[in-house]
């Protein structure tokens, strides 16, 4: 099995440098920037220097996915960025109305955004929002969510959507749906593998064996009952992966003819992040 070492991780598609270019051409009639993030990594998810990127425009962060967190970590991210001046909500995209909230915040700001514009004689507006957030956060689902039907595609791999488009909701509002943004390069190996574990970059990007291992440390460090639960082993230990992985294997049914097949063991303990098996986990930490 082999880890990246810090080496410097380049992920850079085509179209993410396009998204840059596009919503800085069109940031100046947008009125409110709706970010999407993923609640268990409330830090690693978010696209640094967004603000230089939307300006001045009112923010609304939507901690997505807040059913597979854990809330007591996540709900401190939330406290942080609401003292930063965002306004911030929760949503469960799959299984809920969370998305009203999205547009209960939307009504407020305009209500003052209109106010503005009627001290100086001028027209209420329709409310214009951009809809802003790395791969597979969920974006699409929250979209579909507001509109009312499905209009966007939805996958669970990063990069289903490819271009920038303009969806009207109602009289009230349009959307502005782009692309999953993410930055050049990874200098932060842990930021990396964080995004790497929930499926925001592409597994093939980093080594299989070593995303797999920063889960396992990762449940092992914060989550040690989720780690014996879910894989059998109490704790990690780099200096004994080859009998947790046995361990793993064995747990899960995975066939061993002779020896460990550490591939599939890894795609297995991916997976079960993947396919949300796992609840209740948080992998930043303010400290």
């Amino acid at each position: 099995m082999e880890e990246n070492n810090g080496k410097l991780i380049q992920w850079y598609p085509g179209h993410m440098a396009k998204t840059k270019k596009e919503i800085a051409s069109i940031i100046s009639m947008i009125d409110v920037v709706i970010e999407v993030i993923d609640s268990r990594i409330p830090y690693s998810s978010r696209i640094p220097g967004l603000n230089k990127l939307t300006r001045d425009k009112k923010n609304i962060i939507v901690f997505n996915k807040y059913d597979l967190c854990d809330k007591d970590e996540t709900n401190k991210w939330i406290s942080k960025y609401t003292n930063e001046g965002n306004i911030c909500v929760t949503c469960d995209a799959k299984n809920s109305n969370d998305y009203k909230k999205i547009i209960n915040e939307v009504k407020n700001l305009m209500i003052n955004i209109n106010k503005k514009r009627a001290s100086k004689n001028l027209l209420p507006k329709k409310a214009k929002c951009i809809v802003i957030g790395v791969p597979n956060v969920g974006k699409s689902t929250i979209i579909n969510k507001i509109v009312g039907k499905n209009i966007v595609g939805i996958g669970n791999k990063p990069g289903v959507t490819k271009n920038l488009s303009t969806i009207k909701i109602n009289e009230f509002m349009d959307l502005v749906d782009t692309p999953g943004i993410l930055w050049p390069k990874f200098e932060d190996q842990h930021l990396a593998l964080n995004l790497a574990s929930m499926t925001i970059i592409k597994e093939e990007i980093l080594n299989i064996d070593s995303i797999a291992i920063h889960i396992l440390r990762m449940l092992s460090k914060y989550y040690p009952n989720i780690l014996k639960q879910e894989f059998g082993i109490d704790c990690y230990n780099d200096d004994e992966v080859e009998e947790l992985f046995t361990i793993i294997s064995k747990k899960k049914n995975i066939p061993v003819n002779g020896e460990v097949d550490y591939e599939k063991v890894s795609y297995n303990i991916i997976n079960t992040i993947k396919q949300e098996k796992v609840k209740g986990i948080t992998f930043d930490r303010i400290f």
